[in-house]
């Protein structure tokens, strides 16, 4: 795959999505927002699409289909992935899916870009959505002044520390270790204009390179609880298989230094947010 085809339709939504069904939204909820929502799809998942479509009608979210990048497509070498960076910071080889999914991430927010909205969600398509979706994501938007990025998902169990109650059962919250997953997350236009600048080309996979927000000086916060579920059961589009990727032992000694830098800088960056956050109450 050339560089040139890995540009996606920029006209693709879900009225035109494989199939050629089309869903009604409500008008009431959280679709008043000035929030700007895409939905990350492979062309070959017609059944992540119609469940998410159905989770997205419930929630009286619109939102806009963007076809993935397909890492089947994907021919190495290309200019938008590192391949010596990927393997000395990551110590593993290049997974194709992987990077198809960074590329669909960066496709999303340079549409947001392109857009006039100040937010943009986006999601991945094995997620299930919580009855108070709406209200929290109305009071995370008026608390907006206060994060860059707005995490509503993750694969970790790590400990949020609470700083801000957006609504009677969930907080703004920091995280002040590594989280894994990029299921689903709100930026501003300071955090995209990061990402197309800064994290191209990849050289981490996307939710472990979102979570160095702190490298630029942006604020990253959790809704807690964690609302969004990323265990849905449908089966990986990009793990499968990983184990043959990873390089050998004494290929990754590579890793542990930049892993040290990251983890340190990242918990005491977030440590003093949370401090002025509190001390500010």
């Amino acid at each position: 795959m050339s560089a040139s085809s890995l540009r996606l339709n920029r006209s693709a939504n879900v009225e035109n999505f494989p199939g050629g069904n089309s869903f009604s939204m409500p008008s009431s909820g959280p679709i008043a927002l000035r929030l700007k929502t895409y939905l990350i799809n492979l062309d070959r998942a017609e059944d992540r699409l119609t469940f998410m479509s159905k989770g997205l009608s419930r929630a009286g979210l619109p939102f806009e289909r963007v076809s993935a990048v397909d890492g089947r497509n994907i021919t190495f070498p290309i200019p938008e992935f590192d391949a010596e960076a990927y393997r000395r910071c990551h110590g593993r080889r290049a997974n194709p899916c992987e990077v198809g999914c960074y590329l669909s991430h960066i496709e999303c927010v340079r549409r947001f870009l392109a857009s006039g909205e100040p937010h943009a969600l986006i999601l991945e398509d094995d997620l299930v959505f919580p009855e108070d979706f709406g209200d929290l994501l109305r009071g995370a938007l008026n608390a907006g002044a206060t994060w860059d990025i707005l995490r509503l998902s993750t694969v970790n169990t790590g400990r949020k520390y609470p700083f801000r109650a957006i609504t009677s059962k969930r907080s703004l919250a920091i995280a002040l270790t590594r989280e894994k997953g990029s299921g689903a997350y709100v930026i501003n236009r300071r955090a995209a204009r990061w990402m197309v600048e800064k994290l191209m080309p990849m050289k981490l996979p996307f939710d472990l390179a979102y979570d160095l927000e702190h490298f630029a000086g942006l604020r990253a916060v959790f809704v807690n609880p964690v609302p969004v579920d990323q265990m849905t059961g449908f089966p990986t589009q990009i793990q499968q298989g990983h184990h043959q990727y990873r390089l050998p032992w004494w290929r990754r000694f590579s890793i542990y230094p930049y892993r040290v830098w990251f983890e340190a800088t990242r918990f005491l960056f977030r440590a003093g947010i949370l401090l002025r956050f509190r001390w500010m109450k």
